[in-house]
């Protein structure tokens, strides 16, 4: 059984969400809000364990009053605001935001936003031929853990935040250029086993869109024997030390595939060692 700590009470807010009166809690968000009333509101930027960057506009609502639109995964809710998540405004805003990005960034291995590109009616081909189709940067394959493809990296910053002051303080990243040269980048550009990088793998944890992702799920991918449909998820006790981190094995067949860890345990949110995330091999070992 996981152990919930316990929080200080906090007091009731009152809004309107959608013509609907909501009640939550102080200081929560209006992303807070929608999740709690089962209302979608499309994230990519947004990380569950990290400060919201309101880098990416997916999320945006409109906020009576207020002259621009508003990420939802940072605003917080004041008493008596009036929210909309689904009117024209919004939805064009969205449309928009997901056109640019799917026209620049190959967002082939992005979870759900071919459904969003549905249901916004969006058009990436507006701006050009689809980006997943384009020959663009090659991935940055330099060791055996993790694989880098900054031709699917849409400049949220989770991974430099993950690597730097909010979890594993390496900071071996930082975002390097300006303008449409902006990428994610080690010192001097050089390869990674040349870097800061512990390979603690948190950055792939919070990756969107798969521009970091493991060696074992590249070359599946690259082989076309990928398939999340046939994996199970099943989470256990890292055994290599005291500490009692969870793990949450993605096993396809009878091979161990990837490695992660539940967002909401106390002991790691989400965050792993080098041994935790990436140390599975010898459990399969048949040599």
């Amino acid at each position: 059984m996981t152990a919930i700590p316990l929080q200080l009470p906090r007091r009731l807010v009152e809004f309107t969400l959608d013509g609907r009166q909501v009640r939550v809690p102080e200081g929560a968000t209006v992303l807070d809000a929608c999740r709690a009333e089962g209302t979608e509101i499309p994230t990519l930027c947004h990380g569950d364990t990290l400060t919201p960057k309101n880098a990416c506009r997916v999320c945006v609502v409109e906020v009576e009053g207020a002259r621009t639109l508003a990420p939802a995964c940072s605003r917080r809710v004041d008493p008596g605001m009036e929210v909309r998540t689904g009117g024209a405004r919004v939805r064009h805003s969205r449309k928009l935001v997901l056109e640019l990005l799917a026209s620049s960034t190959d967002l082939s291995t992005t979870p759900h936003v071919a459904g969003w590109i549905r249901e916004y009616g969006a058009r990436p081909d507006r701006f050009g031929p689809d980006a997943a189709t384009r020959a663009g940067q090659e991935p940055k394959v330099d060791n055996e853990l993790y694989v880098r493809d900054y031709g699917k990296c849409i400049m949220c910053y989770k991974c430099v935040d993950a690597c730097g002051d909010q979890w594993q303080n390496t900071f071996a990243i930082a975002v390097a250029g300006r303008g449409f040269d902006n990428t994610v980048s080690v010192e001097h550009d050089a390869p990674l086993t040349d870097s800061a990088c512990v390979y603690c793998g948190n950055c792939i944890e919070v990756c969107p869109t798969g521009a970091l992702s493991f060696k074992s799920e590249f070359d599946m991918r690259a082989a076309g024997t990928w398939d999340e449909s046939a994996q199970t998820r099943t989470t256990t006790i890292c055994a290599y030390c005291g500490v009692g981190c969870n793990l949450t094995l993605h096993v396809q067949g009878d091979e161990i595939v990837k490695v992660g860890s539940p967002h909401d345990n106390p002991v790691t949110h989400g965050n792993l060692c080098v041994k935790g995330r990436f140390g599975f091999q010898h459990v399969q070992n048949r040599e």
